[in-house]
Parts: C-alpha cells; sequence; structure tokens
C-alpha cells in the first residue's frame, strides 16, 4: 500500500507551489516508508509515498506511460488481485510491460479502456491518473472501499490525498467544522456519512465510484453496487460457492515479494484465514504461516463475560495456532501505553476513532511491522454474514434508528444545548437513517421480514463496516504495514448479498453459513465457538486512567470541548459508578470506559489540527 495526492489548479502555476506539494507529500511518509515521487506541471501536481510490495524495483511512482504522443501520469495505492489476467489480456492487444508491479498494468488499462477499466479490477485501490494532452484528471476507489480517497474543490483548484491531514498540509483547506461536522463527529462518530469528509467543504470519493475532473467541472459515476435479485441453489450449493469464492479470494491475497502474515484472534473469521494461509504455506513449502495475536496484561483476570462478549479469546489462539502449527506471536498491550496510545491513534486517523480498539490496533500493528509487511486479516465476515447482534436480537432489528447506536439520546445529553438548535442532533441522526435506508436496493415480492433483513445488512455493509476499514486502513498504515482483507472481495460480497437470510442464519447460528462452509477446513470447536468482538481490555486500570484524564479535561476551561459539550453532564457520567457501563453505546465494545476515552481523542483532535468551529 501507499499513500496519495495531488493538486490541479486551471489559474497558478503549480511548479512555483512544489513546497507545498512536498508539505502535502510528507504527511504521506508512514504509509510509504520505501520511497517517495512527484509529477509537476503548472497545472498539475501528482505525489506519492511507496510500500514496497510487489517489484520493489520497478514501481516508482507517480509511474509516466504514453500512448502515442498522449502521456498519462499515475499514483496509486493499493493491490490488484488479478493482475495476471488483466496483464495477459493487455499483451493480446500489443501492450508490452517494463515492470512486474499492478502499477504498470493498471495504468496500462486505463489507456486502453478508459473509465471503463475499473469494471475488470478485483482489489482494494484508490489512485488518480492525470491526461496530460486531455488536461483530465480520472479518480477511482475500489468497490467495498478499503482504500481512502478524500478531496476538495477550492476556487480554480481541485485537492485530493489519501488522507485528511494529506489536504489540511495545502492552505488553501481549513480545519473547519459547521453543523454537518459537528453532528458527524458527536452524534454519528466513530462511524461517518459515506462521501462526508467531516471538515468544510470536504468529501469523499464514495466507494465504487470513479470522478473525471477538467476544465469543464467534476463528473462523478458509481461503477459497481448492490443488486438484489432471486437466490437460486440450495443450501449445499450455496455453501460450495461460498467456499470456493472465499478460497480463491485468500488464494490472490497471498502473493507478495515481502513477508506475509495473518491476524489470529481466535475467532472465525481469522480462524478460517489463518487455516487457508497455513494451508498455503504448506502446500508451497514455505515452512510455518506466522500469526499475530493481541491481549492486555492481567486480562485474564478481570474478564467477565456478557451478551455482547461471552467467552475470552486466548485459547482459541492457542487452539488454532497449535493445530495448524504457525510460528505465533502473542502481543501483550499494558493499560498505561493504552492509554497514552489514544493521541498518536488520532493523529493517525484524523478524527476521534474506536478509543482502546483503535489504539491496541495500533500498537498491535507496530509490532507486527517488526517483523512482516502485508497481513491478512478477517474484517468485515460479520457485515457480509450477519455475525453481529443486530442480526439476531429482536430490539435491535426493529430499531428505528442504527442498531449499533440505539441510544441517540444518550448521545444529545453530551451536547451543550446551545447546540441543539443548531444541529439538531436527533433529525440529523434520523435524516442520514432514512437516507439509508432510500439507498437499499430492494427486491420485488420480498416478505416483510427478508425486507427488514436486508436493511439490516445494507446498514452494516455501507454505514459500520467503513467505520473498520477505516480504522484498520489508518492504524496499520502508520506504521507502513499493509493488511488485506479476503472478505471483502466483491464477487463475495455480491454473491452472499442475494443469499437468504435463513441460509446466512442456518441452524440458528450466528454466520451459519459461513460455518458450514468452512466444514473440513477447521477443528469443529473453533468452528462452532459461538463468536466473539475483537478483544479490549478488562482491567480497572484502564478505566480509572481514561476517566481521570477525561476529567482533567473537562476541568480545563482552555478546552475546546467546554463549547462543544454538556461539561456538567459528562462530570457526573465521570464521577458517578458507570450503571451502564457494559451497554455499548457505538458497536458492541464502546461502553463507559470508550466514552472517555473518546473525549481524550476528541480534544487532542481539536487542539493538535487547529478545529474552528464554524
Amino acid at each position: 500500500m501507499c499513500g496519495i495526492t495531488g493538486w490541479i489548479d486551471w489559474d497558478g502555476n503549480l511548479t512555483e507551489k512544489s513546497h507545498i506539494v512536498s508539505a502535502m507529500v510528507a504527511t504521506l511518509a508512514a504509509r510509504g516508508p520505501d520511497a517517495q515521487g512527484t509529477y509537476i506541471t503548472p497545472h498539475a501536481a501528482l505525489g506519492h509515498r511507496r510500500l514496497s510490495v510487489i517489484d520493489p524495483v520497478g514501481g516508482a511512482q507517480p509511474m509516466i506511460r504514453c500512448r502515442g504522443a498522449q502521456q498519462f501520469v499515475i499514483t496509486y495505492n493499493g493491490e490488484l488481485y488479478n493482475t495476471p489476467e488483466i496483464r495477459q489480456e493487455l499483451e493480446t492487444k500489443g501492450y508490452t510491460f517494463s515492470t512486474h508491479c499492478d502499477t504498470e498494468v493498471l495504468l496500462q488499462a486505463f489507456i486502453e479502456w478508459g473509465p471503463a477499466c475499473v469494471e475488470k479490477f478485483n482489489g482494494i485501490y484508490a489512485f488518480g491518473i492525470w491526461d496530460e494532452a486531455r488536461q483530465s484528471l480520472f479518480l477511482a476507489r475500489d468497490r467495498i472501499g478499503v482504500k481512502p480517497l478524500f478531496y476538495a474543490e477550492r476556487g480554480s483548484s481541485f485537492i485530493f490525498g489519501s488522507e485528511l491531514k494529506t489536504l489540511l498540509a495545502n492552505p488553501l483547506i481549513r480545519p473547519e467544522l459547521d453543523e454537518e461536522g459537528l453532528a458527524e463527529v458527536f452524534m454519528l462518530g466513530p462511524a461517518r456519512t459515506p462521501g462526508h469528509g467531516v471538515f468544510r467543504g470536504v468529501r469523499e470519493l464514495k466507494p465504487g465510484h470513479f470522478m473525471v475532473y477538467n476544465r469543464q467541472g467534476q463528473w462523478m459515476k458509481p461503477y459497481w453496487q448492490l443488486v438484489s435479485k432471486p437466490h437460486t441453489g440450495d443450501f449445499a450449493a450455496t455453501a460450495a460457492q461460498v467456499r470456493e469464492l472465499l478460497l480463491d479470494a485468500a488464494r490472490r491475497q497471498l502473493v507478495s515479494d515481502v513477508p506475509v502474515c495473518t491476524l489470529l484472534s481466535g475467532g472465525l473469521d481469522s480462524s478460517v484465514l489463518t487455516a487457508l494461509a497455513a494451508n498455503s504455506f504448506k502446500q508451497e513449502g514455505l515452512g510455518s504461516l506466522p500469526t499475530y495475536s493481541v491481549d492486555y496484561l492481567d486480562n485474564d483476570l478481570y474478564f467477565k463475560a456478557n451478551s455482547f462478549q461471552p467467552n475470552a479469546d486466548a485459547p482459541w489462539v492457542t487452539r488454532v495456532a497449535e493445530h495448524f502449527g504457525t510460528c505465533h506471536h502473542n502481543i501483550v498491550l499494558d493499560n498505561p501505553e493504552l492509554a497514552a496510545s489514544l493521541k498518536p491513534a488520532v493523529l493517525a486517523r484524523d478524527l476521534p476513532g474506536m478509543a482502546d480498539i483503535d489504539t491496541s490496533l495500533y500498537l498491535f500493528c507496530r509490532e507486527i511491522k517488526k517483523r512482516a509487511t502485508v497481513a491478512l486479516s478477517g474484517e468485515c465476515a460479520d457485515e457480509v454474514f450477519g455475525g453481529y447482534p443486530w442480526f439476531q436480537r429482536e430490539e435491535m432489528i426493529q430499531a428505528t434508528t442504527f442498531p449499533w447506536s440505539l441510544q441517540p439520546e444518550f448521545r444529545i445529553s453530551w451536547l451543550n444545548p446551545d447546540l441543539y438548535s443548531r444541529i439538531k442532533p436527533a433529525d440529523y441522526v434520523a435524516q442520514r437513517y432514512q437516507e439509508a435506508l432510500a439507498e437499499v436496493p430492494c427486491l420485488p415480492g420480498e416478505d416483510a421480514r427478508s425486507a427488514r433483513m436486508r436493511e439490516i445488512f445494507y446498514l452494516s455493509l455501507t454505514r459500520f463496516m467503513p467505520t473498520l476499514l477505516d480504522r484498520k486502513d489508518r492504524m496499520s498504515m502508520a506504521f507502513g504495514l499493509e493488511v488485506r482483507v479476503p472478505f471483502c472481495d466483491h464477487r463475495l460480497v455480491e454473491y452472499v448479498w442475494n443469499v437468504p437470510w435463513s441460509m446466512k442464519y442456518y441452524q440458528n447460528r450466528e454466520k451459519g453459513l459461513l460455518r458450514h462452509a468452512m466444514e473440513g477446513i477447521l477443528p469443529d470447536d473453533v468452528l462452532w465457538r459461538k463468536k466473539s468482538p475483537y478483544p479490549k481490555t478488562h482491567n480497572p486500570a484502564y478505566t480509572e486512567l481514561v476517566t481521570g484524564e477525561a476529567l482533567a479535561i473537562l476541568h480545563d476551561p482552555a478546552s475546546p470541548l467546554q463549547q462543544i459539550l454538556n461539561v456538567e453532564k459528562l462530570k457526573q457520567l465521570a464521577q458517578a459508578p458507570m450503571t451502564a457501563a457494559n451497554i455499548p453505546w457505538f458497536g458492541q465494545l464502546m461502553s463507559g470506559p470508550q466514552l472517555f476515552a473518546y473525549l481524550i481523542q476528541a480534544d487532542h483532535w481539536l487542539r493538535k489540527y487547529k478545529v474552528q468551529v464554524v
């Protein structure tokens, strides 16, 4: 993976602003620690930071290729998993290649097919291609939105980049927060509305979309969307197809010229990928697969089962690692370091995030990067196959708001009452929820229950899953670690989307279809273990640390939170026993301690980025 940026300016001369371009590129150094490059002409500048994974020698960017007198320049972040097939097709059309990297294949594909090239890609990507002759910029993002891409238009300038901090390095982009931004951070956060970049006038290219920007303006088009249609095939055939698609996705994503590992939590999803990768290593004579897990000091002493987290992960990590003979590394984090990392993690994400769930991944990736450059992770299986509580619990299924955030009134109580009339928090959440429902591709003739489950899946895939993908991308790329997510293979997502809920929930088990599809690949006890989410710390010392720091912030008259939040209400919450400590206010894991960690991150973000509420 890499970091990309660019700046188009029709009126100015960008060759005179190379120092600004360099500053934008510098913000991406962590994403691309191996090399950097820029391309600058009077009206177009592209920048790149590279993490070398395939063809370390030949893949320098920005990359230039010509067709006749026409020159094309690319800055690209991602991986194409069907590179060999596209390359072969282009070779039959007379194209030749001077590298083995997917960057050149992608660029030549655009030269041959134009915007339609994206329909051929299987991968995770965000890229920009400048057509010098036509003075036109083409931007595209992968179907699921694994790789990020933000942009903003200011007068005669158009600026884009992999991260928000990259745009903010350009003086034309100011860190301003209006009503919409406030509502995004404090009512929806750590989620975001697709397409919204939180800062005023900053946008996100939506997953499965491309954009063309030229002197006539900009136009955007979706090239991939979920399509609802009747499912064909019985349960056995469906499970067999899921198995085949997942095996192929994992096989493609294990290709790398640098060390590969898997992230192993002991849950179904990571165990499946570990099994597939370990078997592949064995078949190819590559030795033991490196695997990594994360835990917390003394977590075994304080873990208490609840309906959201029914059992501890550590014993299951050992079970899977021993069964497949992996070279396992268990990373143990301590609570002071976890709390101290809230601030660097929010700078990596550019926004307040999932609190210690972010910071644990941040520290985890730091340790993995010491030995590996590419990792496979089980993200998104829950959204694709229906693993979360809101797929089973009736009160969540029937909720009239986002089911992972059932208490908007609790979050409203955090806000400074002076902001109520300005941002209308309840109306804002309701509007965003209704907008999401309006997007759902309905299936004519579907019964009411099936239609509602289709809505829950759509909400999860398009509103909840991006939060986890953002988290995974920013925390891993903060250390130049490439994390691949085979469950996000668009072919798998497309297929399972139309599988009836009765098959996905086969035998009344969460992810029942996936479990049956993986029979014979995992030991039965691992295969049928009840779902447990990503591990978090249960040590009361962590709660004390974050509560104490949050209280200090709430008592600080210089804190920017003073003008945004109901400080007295939050002080009361911090000083009183947390009666709702085990009831998440976001997702499955963000409860009492994570509220105060979120406040710490929000305060640091507002100060460090010098955010202005406008």
